[in-house]
């Protein structure tokens, strides 16, 4: 999967999310950085990068992300 259409799916759920990558297409490790994450549990801050990619995984044209999230 594109990094690009993954960054703009994340972008927008969380429009000020700085999203960094590692990795190739096979496994990606993407850093999600947003002031939205302030005050909000890590299991909530996952939540929110990783539901609006939910579809992505049921398709399998996403099956592994490692996901990192940060307050700007």
């Amino acid at each position: 999967m594109d990094k690009k259409l993954i960054k703009n799916i994340i972008l927008d759920e969380i429009p000020d999310a700085e999203c960094l990558f590692e990795g190739d297409s096979c496994n990606f490790k993407l850093l999600v950085i947003s002031k939205s994450f302030k005050e909000i549990s890590l299991i909530n801050q996952h939540k929110m990068v990783l539901s609006p990619l939910k579809k992505k995984f049921e398709s399998g044209e996403l099956h592994a992300l490692s996901i990192e999230t940060r307050v700007n």
